[in-house]
C-alpha cells in the first residue's frame, strides 16, 4: 500500500531509465542495478504497479526480499520469494533516482518526448504530467537524496545490503547522524514457523488481527523485537505505507503466507553418502544453536563475546533508538510489541542455507567453506552481486571464476560515477549482472568471529557441506 505516498507516476517510472542511462552501472535498465527480473514482467520484483487516482509505480518487500540464482551462467535464471536479495544493489537504485532528479534533463519536455516514443497520452494526462506529476516527482526524489546524504559519508552497501536500524534511526526519525555503521545482509524470511518459540504466547492486543497461532519469535539478526508482525509493521511504514483498512489486511495476510513458505530443493546433485555421513557432523557441530524443533539455543541471542563478528551493527542500535521508533509508531495509531537493545546476534535456522549466501549478518563470508575455516584464512577480498551457484563451496561464485579481478586485492581499476574514489565499487566492464567487490578492511565489513566448525578435518568439512546442501 506504499504507491499512494511513495508511487513514481507510472510514465516516469518507465522513462527514467532510458533518459539517464548513465547514471546506472551498466546497459539493461533496472536489471543492471542486479534487481532480479522475472521473464514476462513488466518491471523488476520488487516494483509494484496498482492505480492510486492515477497509475503508480510502488516497491514493496520483494525489493530486498527475493533470491536470484542460476546453476550455471547459461542457465536461466529463478527467482525466490522471501530469500534476501543477494543481488540487488538499492543504494545504487536511490542514487540513480536522486542522480537523476538533479539532473536538468529531468524536465516535461524531455520526459514526455520519451513517453510520446512509447504511447500517446491523452490530452489531458499530458497536461497532467507536465504541470503537476513530473514537477513533483522531481521534488520529491530530490527531497529523498537528501534525506539519504548520510549513505555517502560511509562505505557503500553493495548488492544484497542495506543499513536497517540507521534507516530507522535517520530516516524513520529523523536522529542525527552519529556516525554509526550497520550495513546488514538481506535476511530470508521463509518458513517463519520454524522460529516460533513454543510455549511463549503473542500477547499485543491491537486493532491488527494477529493469528490465534502466532507467538513470540526473536526478529532483526539481533533480536531487538519478538514479533516477526512487528518487523512487517515497521519495514511497510519504511517503504511508505500508511495505517489504511488495506494495510491493516495486509500485514496479517503476509504473516500467514510468511509461516509456511519453505525454501526450494537444492537443485544440484548430492551425494546421498557423503550427506548422510555430514549429518552426523552437524548434529555434533551445528545444531545446538541451529536445529528448529529443539529446546536449544535456536532464536536466542548469542553474547557477542562468545560469537565474536563484527560489531558495528550490533552498536548501532541503542535502547534509546529502540524507545523513539515504538513512540513513533504509536504516534501513527499502530500499536506493536516493543523494539529494545540487546547485546548479540540470534542463532538462525538454516533452512534454505545454499541460497542465502554471503554468510554471517554482514555478509563478509563469501561460502560457507570459508566460513568453515579460521578467521584468518577467510577471503579478504571477493565479488558479491554474481548469482551463480557454487557448488563446491556452498554459497554464489564470488571468485575468478566470474572475472580475474574478483581475485585481485587491490581496488577496481575503474570504479563507477558515484563511488568514490580508488574505493570499492562497480566496473561497466564485467559482465552482467555486475559484480562488486567486498573489502573485508572497511568498516563494518568483519569476517572475525563464528569460528565453529574450524578445526575440521577436510573429509568432514566436505561431508558437512554436502548435508548443508539439504536443508
Amino acid at each position: 500500500g506504499a504507491e499512494s505516498t511513495a508511487g513514481i507516476p507510472y510514465w516516469i517510472a518507465v522513462v527514467l531509465p532510458r533518459i539517464f542511462p548513465d547514471y546506472l552501472p551498466g546497459p539493461g535498465g533496472y536489471a543492471s542495478l542486479g534487481l532480479p527480473w522475472e521473464e514476462g514482467k513488466e518491471f523488476p520484483t520488487g516494483f509494484s504497479k496498482r492505480t492510486v487516482i492515477i497509475p503508480r509505480v510502488g516497491f514493496n518487500c520483494a525489493l530486498c526480499h527475493s533470491t536470484q540464482y542460476r546453476t550455471a551462467p547459461d542457465a536461466k535464471p529463478v527467482v525466490v520469494a522471501a530469500g534476501g536479495s543477494n543481488t540487488a544493489d538499492i543504494q545504487g537504485l536511490l542514487d540513480f533516482f536522486s542522480n537523476a532528479a538533479n539532473d536538468r534533463r529531468f524536465n516535461a519536455k524531455t520526459i514526455l518526448t520519451e513517453v510520446d516514443s512509447a504511447y500517446k497520452l491523452r490530452w489531458y494526462q499530458r497536461l497532467l504530467y507536465r504541470f503537476v506529476l513530473i514537477p513533483l516527482t522531481r521534488s520529491n526524489l530530490r527531497e529523498q537524496g537528501r534525506q539519504f546524504a548520510w549513505t555517502k559519508k560511509r562505505p557503500r552497501w553493495g548488492p544484497g545490503r542495506d543499513a536497517p536500524m540507521n534507516l530507522t534511526k535517520f530516516n524513520f526519525l529523523g536522529e542525527p547522524d552519529d556516525g554509526s555503521v550497520d550495513h546488514t545482509d538481506f535476511p530470508e524470511i521463509w518458513h517463519l514457523a520454524a522460529r516460533e518459540q513454543a510455549g511463549r504466547t503473542y500477547t499485543d492486543k491491537t486493532h491488527l488481527p494477529v493469528p490465534p497461532h502466532s507467538s513470540t519469535m526473536l526478529m532483526n539478526l539481533d533480536g531487538a523485537t519478538t514479533s516477526f508482525r512487528s518487523v512487517l509493521i515497521d519495514s511497510a511504514l519504511g517503504l511508505g505505507a500508511r495505517n489504511t483498512p488495506y494495510f491493516r489486511q495486509r500485514i496479517p495476510q503476509l504473516l500467514d503466507w510468511l509461516r509456511e513458505l519453505r525454501p526450494p530443493a537444492y537443485p544440484l546433485a548430492v551425494d546421498d553418502d557423503k550427506a548422510k555421513r555430514g549429518k552426523a557432523i552437524y548434529e555434533a557441530e551445528c545444531a545446538s544453536c541451529h536445529a528448529a524443533g529443539r529446546d536449544n539455543r535456536m532464536g536466542t541471542v548469542i553474547p557477542i563475546e562468545e560469537i565474536g563478528t563484527d560489531r558495528e551493527r550490533l552498536d548501532t542500535w541503542t535502547q534509546a533508538a529502540a524507545d523513539g521508533a515504538n513512540k513513533k509508531v504509536k504516534s501513527l495509531g499502530i500499536q506493536r510489541t516493543p523494539m529494545t537493545k540487546t547485546q548479540g546476534y540470534i542463532a538462525v535456522q538454516l533452512d534454505g542455507i545454499w541460497l542465502r549466501g554471503p554468510y554471517l549478518h554482514n555478509g563478509s563470508v563469501p561460502t560457507l567453506r570459508a566460513l568453515l575455516a579460521p578467521a584468518s584464512e577467510r577471503p579478504r577480498v571477493f565479488c558479491r552481486g554474481y548469482d551463480v551457484l557454487d557448488g563446491e563451496n556452498v554459497g554464489f561464485v564470488s571468485d575468478a571464476r566470474v572475472d580475474p579481478r574478483c581475485a585481485e586485492p587491490g581496488p577496481p581499476a575503474k570504479p563507477s560515477p558515484w563511488d568514490r574514489p580508488g574505493g570499492p565499487g562497480w566496473s561497466d566492464e564485467w559482465p552482467q549482472p555486475h559484480v562488486w567487490k567486498y573489502y573485508v578492511s572497511e568498516r563494518g565489513n568483519g569476517n572475525g568471529g563464528h569460528e565453529y566448525g574450524t578445526r575440521l578435518a577436510a573429509e568432514q568439512r566436505d561431508d558437512l557441506l554436502e548435508y548443508l546442501k539439504t536443508l
